[in-house]
């Protein structure tokens, strides 16, 4: 099982970045993915969520508005395009599936597979 995460990078407040996660080695398509986020000295959060089939979203109140989570299951791959950047975003980022029922998406101990993590950095 594979989940590689890929598009961070260093952005200026205001500005937008997609990652990507590539997943591989498990039946994609009967999970529910999801982005976590953990900055440093604080605890792993989550960000978003997507059913398995994509036809349903979740966001954290604090990203609504100008984070978007999509998938491609022909792809194997979920993004996350994030908009309008601010400091607080800095963190790195990671993927994850779970195929627990959908209700528990935004608790991150119901995730079967995790992957490295990719960094986001906004400067001010």
């Amino acid at each position: 099982v594979q989940l590689q995460a890929s598009g961070g990078g260093l952005v200026q407040a205001g500005g937008s970045l997609r990652l990507s996660c590539a997943a591989s080695g498990f039946t994609f398509r009967s999970y529910h993915m999801g982005w976590f986020r953990q900055a440093p000295g604080k605890e792993r959060d989550f960000v978003a969520g997507i059913t398995r089939g994509g036809n349903g979203v979740t966001y954290a109140d604090s990203v609504k508005g100008r984070f978007t989570i999509s998938r491609d299951n022909a792809k194997n791959t979920i993004y996350l395009g994030m908009n309008s950047l601010n400091p607080e975003d800095t963190a790195v980022y990671y993927c994850a599936a779970h195929n627990s029922p959908w209700s528990s998406t935004s608790t991150a101990q119901v995730y079967h597979y995790w992957g490295q993590g990719t960094q986001v950095t906004v400067s001010s």
